[in-house]
């Protein structure tokens, strides 16, 4: 018995459908799939309304959504793990972490009902509730908040923690939570997944701190600056700290050996200077001094150990020994010039 394959045919409504979502995922450099269970129709279209312009969303059947991924291929297709539940296409030319940024400042509070899972832990603060002394405190009491009536009202006494993340919230809970209005879950697009030039990008791959984002930048590009710079490595950033540096610890040798440098002669005319005027200071007698350097005051020295006074000592003896030699030798030169001038014009007449 021969068995017959059958072909499964599609609908021209759904291939239609098919086809305009094929088109609207061609549309965007970024596509990404979110979660739109437990918002209403009103809020739901105006989030609508307030993506106009940055991103827009189609929502399909999700056969239908997983056929036209399929279809387009192209690397988009691994968004089809996250179409389960009730979902949505969500498409933007934006980058993938603006438009994570963007849904996750949209969310609002709202009120959790029976039956739901607790997005995180839920807390009654510490405090006055605000409702008169009845049944309401057992009913605090019952889903583990430590309350009493004090001052004619029902207080909470410390901060408790009536739920933990991941468990099912049961009607006592809810209800308790509404008459406090306490409304612990966001409502808003849940970004599940987006794909973007060949990167597929979960949410917790999204969720950076900008600030502290760019600061790291910041500090890195600092750090690669100076190592160029401490490495002598030029490049357009830094080959201007570097110019400057060089010019700078030339001018630093030429002053130290004293150059004749038209870039340091002021300097040394300046240090030479500063030193005349320090010697004329310790010349008891004005007398020997010529009238513009009379009653020139040294600065006060600054306050040294009696160690460092006499190292100190030792090294101003050590150069004036240097300066004193290196006078004799120049006077030796000069005298030597002298004597040789006059014995050729003795010996030539």
């Amino acid at each position: 018995m021969s068995s017959v394959r059958k072909t499964e045919t599609i609908p021209q409504w759904k291939q239609d459908e098919v086809d305009e979502l094929v088109e609207f995922i061609d549309s965007f450099n970024s596509v990404g799939v979110v979660g739109v269970g437990g918002i209403p129709s009103r809020q739901l279209q105006a989030m609508r309304r307030e993506l106009h312009g940055s991103a827009d969303l189609r929502v399909s059947r999700n056969t239908l959504t997983v056929r036209a991924l399929e279809e387009v291929d192209d690397g988009v297709e691994e968004l089809t793990q996250y179409v389960s539940g009730q979902v949505a296409l969500i498409g933007t030319n934006d980058n993938p972490f603006g438009l994570y940024k963007q849904l996750e400042a949209s969310k609002t509070p709202a009120p959790i009902n029976a039956g739901e899972v607790a997005p995180n832990d839920i807390l009654i603060p510490e405090g006055d509730t605000g409702v008169d002394p009845g049944p309401f405190v057992g009913e605090l009491q019952t889903i583990g908040a430590a309350a009493r009536i004090q001052d004619g009202s029902i207080m909470v006494t410390e901060d408790s923690t009536v739920l933990e993340e991941g468990e099912v919230v049961d009607e006592d809970l809810a209800n308790v939570l509404v008459e406090l209005g306490i409304e612990p879950k966001e409502v808003g697009l849940d970004l599940k997944g987006v794909y973007s030039e060949g990167v597929l990008f979960e949410p917790d791959e999204l969720a950076i701190d900008v600030d502290e984002y760019a600061a790291d930048i910041r500090s890195a590009a600092a750090a690669a600056r100076n190592l160029s710079i401490n490495a002598e490595y030029p490049t357009a950033a830094t080959v201007g700290s570097l110019l400057a540096k060089a010019s700078g610890e030339a001018k630093s040798v030429g002053l130290y050996a004293e150059i004749e440098s038209p870039d340091v002669v002021p300097d040394l005319i300046g240090k030479a200077d500063a030193q005349l005027r320090a010697l004329a200071a310790q010349i008891d007698d004005e007398e020997a001094l010529p009238e513009e350097l009379q009653g020139v005051e040294a600065a006060p020295a600054p306050e040294t150990d009696d160690a460092d006074e006499e190292e100190q000592a030792e090294e101003d003896d050590d150069t004036d020994d240097a300066e004193t030699t290196d006078d004799a030798a120049d006077d030796a030169d000069e005298d030597d010039g002298d004597d040789g001038g006059d014995g050729l014009g003795a010996m030539f007449g």
